[in-house]
């Protein structure tokens, strides 16, 4: 699709809609905040999936991923080397584990799409760096969401740093546009070229999510049709954060309990 064709197609929404996205993505969060303490060893990804479902459900809202297009749980839990979309199951969580949880509720009609990583026990100093480097990749994308910007402006960001800090970002997954509907447009690059890609616009909503590999940036998908895998083996970190575009910058609908992003 080339860049005006895209640009078509995103919603812009107006001011009101900022309110009902601000409330799903709150709750997304403290779905996220709410999980953390049960990250340890010994405990399986099914359950963990289990306490994130039953809060989504007593919080009057729906997980988003359960049967969509056929995936069978509420959450995505991707462990070390899985990249995104790992189904919850019986694998208990082991010492030096690091996995991404990726949470999606239906609010109200609205999508709060968030994803973060946790570690059972104590990482090793490299998953911990790669952590952080993926988490400041977020943070450099984010700051290069405001309009006037191109959405090739936030990938730029991404890529840049990651590779100067010699990891790569995986190019086969992407953010997306979110609202009333889980996915639409536009696809959010995590690399790309300063200048390319549909304008930025107040009243986009849309997602940033940098999957991080700590080898090669090559992925394959395993026989469920959904865990996607560094081929290399090689760990892989992934942090979400749901923004809209403002008039001067934009607003992060996802912030964790005292996180602090500088947005205008």
């Amino acid at each position: 699709m080339d860049g005006a064709a895209e640009d078509r197609q995103i919603t812009i929404h107006t001011k009101a809609d900022f309110a009902p996205m601000r409330e799903a993505g709150a709750l997304a969060a403290e779905v996220l905040d709410m999980i953390g303490p049960h990250v340890r060893p010994g405990i399986t990804t099914g359950e963990l999936d289990t306490i994130c479902h039953e809060y989504i459900l007593a919080h009057n809202a729906i997980p988003a991923p359960l049967n969509y297009r056929g995936f069978p749980k509420s959450t995505c839990i991707s462990i070390n080397h899985v990249v995104c979309h790992g189904i919850p199951g019986d694998r208990a969580l082991m010492d030096g584990d690091v996995l991404n949880i990726d949470i999606t509720v239906i609010l109200n009609g609205w999508h709060g799409d968030s994803s973060r990583m946790y570690v059972a026990g104590t990482a090793s100093t490299k998953a911990k760096r790669l952590i952080d480097v993926t988490y400041e990749s977020l943070l450099r994308g984010i700051a290069a969401a405001k309009p006037g910007n191109r959405f090739g402006d936030i990938g730029h960001a991404i890529q840049t740093y990651v590779e100067s800090q010699r990891f790569t970002v995986v190019r086969d997954f992407c953010g997306h546009g979110i609202g009333q509907r889980f996915h639409a447009a536009p696809n959010v690059l995590h690399f790309g070229r300063k200048g390319d890609g549909p304008l930025l616009r107040p009243g986009m909503f849309f997602t940033i999510e940098p999957m991080v590999n700590a080898g090669r940036p090559e992925v394959k998908i395993l026989d469920d049709g959904w865990t996607a895998v560094t081929r290399d083996r090689s760990l892989s970190a992934q942090f979400e954060h749901m923004i809209g575009i403002t008039e001067t910058g934009c607003e992060v609908f996802t912030l964790a309990a005292g996180e602090r992003i500088p947005t205008t």
